[in-house]
């Protein structure tokens, strides 16, 4: 997967298009994230350790990774995934130029 937890990315597309948000958690069995503020649903939890009052909560569910881009902050657009060669240290992560 091109996408880690922690990126800053832009959703591509369905109910949250347009947003730009960091990856809250990566799914790579299901090919899916979490991002912070995407596609949030409605969920009625019953009363239990965490929340012993119960109650309706809203909550971050995960979405395809092929609906979201890398967010290039200089750009301020979203790019595609590249690696940027250094001398013989590790590669850094970016974007591509256009």
């Amino acid at each position: 997967m091109k996408i880690r937890k922690g990126d800053r990315v832009q959703v591509i597309a369905g109910h949250s298009k347009g947003l730009v948000g960091d990856v809250v958690a990566v799914l790579p069995r299901s090919n899916r994230v979490i991002v912070e503020g995407a596609n949030i649903a409605t969920k009625h939890e019953k009363p239990g350790g965490m929340n012993p009052d119960g109650g309706i909560v809203n909550k971050e569910m995960p979405i395809n990774a092929s609906n979201v881009m890398l967010y290039d902050e200089k750009a301020k657009k979203p790019t595609r995934k590249a690696k940027e060669a250094r001398s013989q240290k590790k590669a850094k992560r970016g974007g591509k130029k256009k």
